[in-house]
């Protein structure tokens, strides 16, 4: 449970020993450069980094676009589980092996682009050529050149009118001008609904005025022109074609062959990336001609030790020191094996704020704890578990962060053991189901406690207890920060006073006909503990009053009625006390659905196929069952860390610590022993 105490690393060095400082650090990755303002000092200038840092991407980026290409024409055999097994551990010899080779990989890459490039120009000529085969299709039955103008005394014009148009019309038309137009012959090649397909032949000297009459009439030249007869053109463009899908092939066979250079790619990738990142630092280090200064941040428990290591190896003058009261740090949590499980979780609210400490610990012990009070089925509890057992120990180089959200459901799989226990849900209630349905035996498993089925009203009960034991607990915390920071009169007025005014009212309202009526529990208190009650309310009450307007002093008005508004807030404890109520719903909902599964696989009855029926529904039913609820339990039980448990102590809003270190996508690159 904490927030490691940062310290401020400061370096000068020379300028010689530069690169080997920036690349030891980014292994290690323990350091967040970053530079106060007081670090500046005047008349050291930065090194303008750009044009190196982008030319580093865009290196890396062809790199990324190779290895695509490749996965699309020589994909790796992969399965479902690999994504698990996080990112290959190379050699640091490999790794320098490689980068020495660079430029032949980088040919390569340039070389698979370059015929993935010429694949694309193939396939859009291939495309072309498709489309002129179709826009030649209504012209198939013609015998002449689709060119053609005509004879020394004669015109041809091929051309097209939108819809069925009528030889006979065409004709009509032509002769009904002032001047009318004879000896033309109009024939039609094909018609369709869209459009009709004419060859008109007239004489040359008509063929202005016979031009003209077509274009009132909507006819336009065919889109596509050919020295060949139709037929032979389409030939011939299915030649062009099949040597366009030849030439593909071939470049794609060219790119298979690169396919070998596949793990080569990858590291050059990440090399390019991680110069891209050294050469960003290396653009917000202040320099002169022969030294240069870093500064930033490094957890405490590491700092000597590369202090140590850097002065030894470089020449180089390095500091550490504490930091300014006012300094924001940025944050990185540690806590033990059990508790580091759900820092994602903490994290994905926001991490603790200076003055603030790490909630994980405690919150780690509450979530495991709802997570399988709301599943609380024991079959499945246990399927979890072993999933993300034998994930961890089959897989135990993935990524650090999907790491700990499978260490986080193996533990929540565990608790959903023991409250299936607890409870007597196996499957729900299929022990039972199988032993009446196939065996005609009632056969019973037995709840260690209760079976929360039978009796909701207990369950209610419970869990709002225990929503009140997490509320109390954040309060609690509270206070512990108050005291921490040494605010006396705030944990009596803000924490003290709650507690007293909250455990005075549930003391009065246990003993009450109205809370029996609901639980069927039953309290006698004495008249002592009553009147203890009825004076703590009143003592919680007056305090809350009195002193939530503290701050106005001098208001006496406004001091009063701060304390009324703060006092209204017995119906926000209210409210997140019953939000608990989702303890008993989602643990219902889940022995619910799963009897009904259960049910609904025994409606054949004892036979083969009543077998056959019930495993097949029983499968199916319960996985979806299952998926359904542990998504259920995932967001409810987030829901009462982040709103009723955060709210009454946490705020977070802390910077993450960002180290300057390797940041690759493909590989890892194992350290120097």
């Amino acid at each position: 449970m904490a927030v490691l105490k940062m310290q401020r690393i400061s370096l000068c060095g020379l300028n010689r020993d530069r690169k080997a400082i920036l690349e030891r650090l980014q292994e290690l990755g323990m350091v967040e450069i970053n530079f106060r303002k007081k670090d500046i000092i005047k008349g050291l200038k930065k090194q303008d980094t750009t044009d190196q840092k982008n030319d580093f991407e865009k290196r890396a980026q062809k790199a990324d676009q190779a290895l695509e290409i490749l996965n699309r024409y020589a994909p790796e055999k992969t399965s479902l589980l690999d994504s698990l097994a996080g990112k290959p551990l190379i050699e640091r010899e490999k790794y320098r092996e490689t980068v020495g080779r660079q430029d032949e990989y980088l040919d390569a890459v340039n070389k698979i682009l370059e015929l993935e490039k010429q694949i694309s120009e193939s396939r859009s000529e291939a495309a072309k050529y498709q489309n002129q085969i179709e826009m030649l299709q209504p012209w198939m039955s013609l015998d002449v050149p689709m060119d053609i103008t005509g004879t020394r005394q004669t015109r041809v014009l091929l051309g097209t009118i939108t819809g069925q148009a009528a030889e006979e019309h065409i004709r009509t038309v032509l002769k009904e001008q002032k001047q009318p137009i004879e000896n033309v012959l109009v024939q039609t090649i094909a018609v369709d609904k869209d459009q009709t397909c004419l060859a008109v032949i007239c004489m040359k000297k008509d063929c202005e005025a016979v031009e003209d009459v077509l274009r009132g009439l909507g006819f336009t030249k065919p889109s596509i022109q050919t020295s060949r007869i139709p037929q032979e053109e389409e030939k011939c463009l299915y030649d062009e074609i099949r040597m366009c899908e030849e030439r593909q092939e071939a470049y794609r066979n060219e790119i298979i062959d690169l396919a070998d250079l596949r793990a080569d790619i990858k590291l050059i990738s990440d090399y390019y990336r991680m110069m891209a990142g050294r050469y960003e630092v290396l653009g917000q280090l202040p320099q002169t001609k022969n030294t240069f200064a870093l500064s930033g941040y490094v957890p405490e428990r590491v700092a000597e030790a590369i202090r140590q290591e850097i002065m030894e190896k470089y020449t180089a003058d390095v500091r550490i020191e504490e930091l300014d009261e006012k300094e924001n740090a940025p944050v990185l949590l540690k806590n033990n094996k059990f508790s580091e499980s759900v820092e994602g979780v903490v994290a994905s609210f926001g991490l603790p704020k200076k003055g603030e400490f790490d909630p994980t610990l405690i919150m780690s012990f509450f979530y495991v704890f709802f997570f399988g009070l709301m599943l609380s089925d024991a079959a499945y509890g246990a399927i979890i578990s072993i999933g993300c057992a034998f994930a961890l120990l089959k897989f135990p180089r993935m990524d650090a962060g999907l790491r700990k959200s499978i260490k986080m459901f193996f533990w929540c799989g565990l608790s959903t053991v023991f409250w299936g226990v607890m409870f007597g849900g196996y499957f729900g209630d299929v022990v039972t189901v199988v032993g009446r349905t196939f065996f005609g035996k009632e056969i019973t498993v037995d709840a260690l406690w209760f079976i929360p089925l039978n009796d909701p009203m207990k369950m209610l009960m419970f869990s709002l207890l225990f929503g009140l034991i997490h509320l109390f607990t954040g309060l609690a915390l509270k206070g512990y920060m108050m005291l921490k920071d040494k605010d006396i009169v705030g944990f009596i007025s803000d924490v003290v006073s709650w507690f007293l005014f909250l455990i005075g009212l549930i003391l009065i309202l246990l003993p009450t006909s109205l809370f029996y009526s609901i639980s069927q529990m039953e309290f006698d208190f004495g008249p002592g503990l009553q009147m203890a009650a009825k004076v703590m309310a009143v003592v919680g009450a007056v305090i809350i009053l009195v002193m939530s307007g503290r701050r106005k002093k001098k208001k006496i008005g406004i001091r009063l009625a701060l304390g009324v508004y703060d006092l209204y807030n017995i119906t926000g404890w209210l409210s997140d006390v019953l939000s608990y109520s989702r303890l008993l719903a989602l643990g219902l909902a889940t022995g619910v659905i799963a009897q009904v599964v259960n049910q609904m696989g025994s409606m054949v009855g004892k036979s083969v196929f009543g077998v056959i029926f019930f495993i097949v529904v029983f499968i199916v039913g319960h996985i979806l069952n299952m998926g359904i609820n542990v998504l259920g339990a995932y967001v409810h039980t987030n829901r009462l860390q982040f709103v009723e448990f955060f709210g009454k102590f946490y705020e977070g809003g802390g910077k993450p610590f960002e180290p300057f270190m390797a940041k690759t996508k493909y590989v890892d690159i194992q350290e120097e022993k």
